[in-house]
Parts: structure tokens; C-alpha cells; sequence
């Protein structure tokens, strides 16, 4: 299982999410995005329609109805009711069903760095789980230590 801290420094979740939306589309797979805040999921929901036609990612609401034919379901909680094996928790908080899943995304903020802290120490130590950090550098996705 496999963990990927992302470290928003500069840009906002609804920004960055799209283009690992559209990496996890494109490998076939589906993508399952929690956020506590219903406003979080319609700022993330603009920024999945926001990118140019080519490449727009069909997504819909837990709770809207058809979840099952969502390539990217947005929800309040960790219920992959389309099938996502791929999970993006959005709002800086960890959650343990992440665990469940193939590969979680976990992006985190200022406010929010001391769980992450705490998550990445804790999964650290924990077999079968692959932490990796990432942080923006300019434009670009730099691998951290």
C-alpha cells in the first residue's frame, strides 16, 4: 500500500487534484476524493471541470445517485460506492480506511502539517505501507526525502 504526502505550499488541493485525477483515469483505475467540508468538495469539483476540453474529468457527489459510474467520486467519507481503489483525502485529515485502498493521496497544508507529521510517523513504522513525501517546487512535484 502505498502513501503519498502531498504538501500544498503553493497552490490550493483543487488545483493539484486534477492532474492526479487525470493520471488515475488514464491508467484505467477510478479515484475516490474525501473532504470533511462541503464547500472543499465544490471548489474541488469547479477545479475538475476548470481544465481545457481535452481534458475533462467526469466526476460526481455522493449522494447525487449513479456513484457506481463515477470515474471520480467525490465524498464526506472513506465509501468507495464506484469502486475507487485510489483514494485523494483532501482535506489535510488522515483517516485509517485509507488503508484499504490500493494507493491514498494525502494532501496537506500549513494548517494541517502537524497530523501529516504525525501520520507519516506513524505509517513509517507500519509493514506493508510505502510513505513518500512530495513538495512543490515552482511548477513541479519534487520527490522529498
Amino acid at each position: 500500500m502505498q502513501v503519498d504526502f502531498y504538501q500544498l505550499s503553493r497552490d490550493p488541493v483543487e488545483q493539484v487534484l486534477p492532474a492526479i485525477a487525470g493520471r488515475i483515469l488514464d491508467m484505467g483505475a477510478r479515484l475516490l476524493v474525501v473532504a470533511q467540508e462541503a464547500g472543499q468538495l465544490e471548489r474541488i469539483s469547479a477545479g475538475l471541470w476548470a481544465g481545457p476540453p481535452e481534458s475533462f474529468l467526469a466526476h460526481g457527489k455522493a449522494g447525487e445517485g449513479a456513484e457506481s459510474v463515477q470515474p471520480v467520486l467525490l465524498a464526506s467519507d472513506c465509501v468507495a460506492a464506484n469502486g475507487a481503489r485510489h483514494i485523494a483525502l483532501a482535506d489535510g485529515l488522515w483517516r485509517e480506511e485509507a488503508l484499504d485502498f490500493e494507493r491514498a493521496f494525502y494532501f496537506f497544508d500549513a494548517q494541517t502539517i502537524e497530523g501529516a507529521r504525525a501520520s507519516w510517523r506513524d505509517l513509517s513504522k507500519r509493514e506493508g505501507v510505502t510513505p513518500r513525501f512530495w513538495r512543490q517546487e515552482g511548477r513541479k512535484w519534487v520527490q522529498g526525502p
